[in-house]
């Protein structure tokens, strides 16, 4: 246990928080710490293959030890953290044998980590816990997947008798602000499908993803002195409320769970002269994701005709980009990935939760450049915030996990049907 405890809180320790208003990948200089560290890091336990482009998108290889054809697997987490909340300056903390009640992270602040409100801290009773000290956001998320990842590569290095394929190992920067994809080489990679280790509780397993799309919305105005503005002023700030009004107002966050989907509004800045309003939209179907964005369009065509011969032009201008779509429609046609992650979880004891992911993984975007990729738990609990917390125990099963897919894989009576592999490199 120390083993993988003392690799974590390696990783955490270096602040690798992205930048979403950078141009460059990676968007921050620091993410480079730990990208260099990581490679020094798989090159000493004895991975092969190990590269590091001018992106910071790290490779490595775990070589057959088969002399049958077995399918090239992947494992691929996320180094930076989400700029959501600090990740400098991470000081964890170790709970040991969890009592059950509150955990104070910040005496001085009086900061609680409380299973009255954070109920799922009760699943951990009697684990060890590793906490932030109430100032800073963990990073387990993706940390605990890359130290999942490394402990597995490590421990079938050092136990070779244990048979399994060749394996891909892939780590990548700026998922945070939805770029981890972006420069990701599925060539180069060479896997036949892999899996990010990237969820959250224990027994995680999700290969459906909301389709997603980001919509600014500028709203235009007139400013006239309040004294004579009669008939004359046109406050974009007023008009962008009115917009906000006619869309669902039980279709939130906070309003919807499962594969309900939403709206998100999440900046508004503005004065009387123009507003700007952005928000997302997500959804698990297709088809309402498309009548999401038409209802946006629709919207602003009401407000444009209303105003059309006071302002002599549109006054709404709604610009909709798609971010990404649901894994599903990839993963089906070789669902045999599913099941095996969920044989593999069955036979070290673990109870699979099956469910759709409410967001969106470096996986999603992967599924769609070619590389089949269902998401696994990495064991963390109350992402991008101080609250964060990983149970040890979650994250040694991850690693029996990866390393079970591996042996499965390489037995490959998962499935009645030839599968047919890509060329090897």
């Amino acid at each position: 246990m120390q083993h993988i405890i003392d690799r974590f809180i390696s990783y955490v320790t270096v602040d690798t928080e992205s930048d979403p208003n950078s141009n460059t990948t990676p968007s921050t200089a620091k993410q480079w710490d730990l990208a260099n560290k990581l490679v020094e890091e798989l090159k000493a336990i004895g991975l092969q293959d190990v590269t590091i482009d001018d992106k910071a998108y790290i490779m490595a290889t775990l070589p057959s030890n088969v002399d049958h054809e077995v399918p090239t697997i992947g494992f691929v987490s996320h180094f930076d953290t989400t700029p959501d909340f600090t990740g400098a300056n991470v000081k964890p903390q170790i709970v040991p044998n969890y009592d059950g009640k509150d955990i104070v992270l910040n005496a001085e602040q009086n900061i609680i980590l409380s299973p009255s409100y954070f109920k799922d801290l009760l699943q951990y009773k009697g684990q060890t816990l590793i906490t932030t000290d109430g100032t800073t956001l963990l990073g387990a998320d993706d940390k605990a997947g890359i130290t999942e990842i490394v402990t597995a590569m490590e421990f079938l290095i050092n136990n070779p008798e244990i048979k399994h394929g060749k394996i891909r190992v892939g780590f990548t920067p700026d998922e945070e602000i939805g770029r981890g994809a972006h420069h990701f080489d599925v060539e180069k990679f060479g896997a036949d499908w892999a899996y990010t280790m990237d969820g959250s509780q224990i027994g995680e397993l999700e290969y459906e993803n909301f389709n997603a799309a980001g919509a600014k919305i500028t709203f235009k105005g007139k400013s006239v002195h309040p004294g004579y503005a009669k008939g004359k002023m046109i406050n974009s700030m007023l008009i962008a409320n009115d917009f906000i009004n006619e869309l669902p107002k039980e279709e939130t966050p906070q309003d919807t769970k499962g594969y309900q989907g939403f709206f998100h509004i999440h900046h508004l800045t503005g004065s009387i002269e123009e507003t700007v309003l952005e928000l997302i939209i997500r959804d698990h179907s297709k088809k309402k994701f498309e009548k999401r964005k038409d209802l946006i369009a629709k919207i602003t065509k009401k407000f444009n005709k209303k105003f059309a011969k006071k302002f002599g032009e549109d006054i709404v201008i709604a610009e909709i980009k798609d971010q990404y779509y649901n894994m599903k429609e990839k993963v089906l046609p070789v669902k045999y990935i599913v099941d095996i992650a969920e044989s593999a979880m069955k036979e070290v004891g673990i109870k699979p939760l099956i469910k759709p992911i409410r967001g969106g993984t470096d996986g999603c975007q992967l599924s769609y450049k070619g590389l089949p990729c269902p998401n696994i738990f990495a064991g963390g609990h109350n992402f991008h915030g101080k609250y964060e917390y990983v149970p040890v125990e979650s994250m040694q099963k991850a690693t029996e996990v990866i390393v079970k897919i591996a042996e499965l894989t390489a037995k490959g009576d998962y499935l009645n049907k030839e599968v047919k592999t890509k060329k090897r490199r």
